[in-house]
């Protein structure tokens, strides 16, 4: 994975060509994964993710085939906006019900389970707004 101000990408495979999107494999790695020891060790994590890239004029215009090694691509303010969605404002909607439950002067338990169900109702909220979210991070690829 690389990292510029710019734009975040990863390495990855086309494992699929449909009417609408080309699907990358990528593996995602942890920090250790390029350990010598990893084979034993349980903090090694490694995991394989298939990725959706929708058509844009530039994937049309380019000849990809299944089994070539591409680049996935998002701009890097995308991933700014992803981090405020998935935890800096669950990180404020998580002390704001708090400090408020609080001020209620609920029992500490109702506090706790109120929270949790705020929260809850913050990532729903999330989840039903996925269509129009997904518009919004999109991928698009570059050869290798």
């Amino acid at each position: 994975m690389t990292r510029q101000l710019d734009k975040v990408e990863h390495e990855g495979r086309i494992i699929e060509i449909s009417e609408d999107f080309i699907s990358v494999e990528i593996v995602n790695k942890s920090a250790c994964a390029a350990c010598h020891a990893k084979g034993v060790c349980a903090a090694s994590d490694e995991s394989i993710k298939v990725i959706e890239v929708p058509y844009d004029l530039h994937t049309l215009t380019s000849d990809y085939k299944i089994g070539d090694q591409v680049n996935v691509v998002m701009k890097g303010s995308l991933g700014l906006k992803a981090i405020w969605i998935a935890y800096v404002v669950p990180l404020i909607v998580l002390v704001a019900s708090i400090i408020v439950l609080s001020l209620l002067k609920l029992n500490e338990v109702w506090v706790g389970l109120g929270t949790l169900m705020i929260l809850a109702i913050y990532y729903f909220g999330v989840f039903l707004c996925r269509k129009k979210l997904s518009k919004i991070f999109t991928f698009y690829i570059e050869p290798k």
